[in-house]
């Protein structure tokens, strides 16, 4: 499915203490909608960094553009799920693009999702009994993501696996993308013990539910 004059794609872009790697991300993505001819707009959620990554976002959208970047803050950490919620609110797309601001997941490979086909409503990186249901670069139709948003109870990590869950429950098509997932370039993994303990409650949950 090529994408038709009429689609945008809004990407979402959560970020803490990205500082070094937005500017790259937010460069290969703007190449890659460009090069394949793709409406977008990227939506930077930042959740109040203490290393000036919202200075650097605030730059990024006098060098894009404010119709391409968007940069809507919060003012902490508030967890993932919240921070695609809040994202959604202001996205224009009929396509939403979820991914990693920490250059684990490179753009190019946004083209591919979306030449799978009209058939598939979500693309995720997995495939039904697949092992991994955290992968957060993923391709949804907006109307989808907002009924998965309004089903899940999930607000950190283990929000993208109950996204998966509830998926499967309301019958949605998931297709799988094979990617490339690297380390992060710049910067320390954001799991630390507490967000650990928080993820561990959520799958209890999320399986005591569904």
């Amino acid at each position: 499915m090529a994408a038709g004059s009429a689609d945008k794609f809004s990407v979402l872009l959560p970020t803490y203490n990205e500082r070094e790697n937005l500017p790259l991300v937010v460069w290969l993505l703007a190449r890659t909608f460009r090069e394949s001819g793709i409406n977008f707009e990227i939506i930077i959620i930042d959740d109040g960094s203490p290393d000036g990554t919202q200075e650097i976002a605030e730059q990024l959208v006098k060098i894009y553009g404010s119709d391409k970047i968007l940069l809507r803050p919060r003012a902490r950490k508030l967890g993932l799920g919240t921070a695609y919620i809040h994202g959604m609110k202001h996205a224009t797309g009929n396509f939403i693009v979820i991914m990693d601001a920490d250059l684990s997941h490179h753009p190019k490979f946004i083209p591919e999702f979306i030449s799978r086909g009209a058939n598939f409503i979500t693309q995720v990186l997995l495939r039904p009994g697949a092992s991994d249901l955290t992968g957060s670069f993923r391709l949804y139709r907006k109307e989808v993501l907002q009924k998965l948003m309004e089903k899940c109870v999930s607000k950190g990590y283990v929000f993208q696996m109950e996204m998966i869950v509830r998926a499967r429950q309301l019958g949605y098509t998931i297709g799988e993308v094979p990617i490339s997932f690297v380390d992060r370039v710049y910067g320390e993994s954001k799991l630390g013990g507490n967000e650990i303990v928080s993820f561990l409650k959520g799958l209890l949950t999320l399986f005591a539910t569904t």
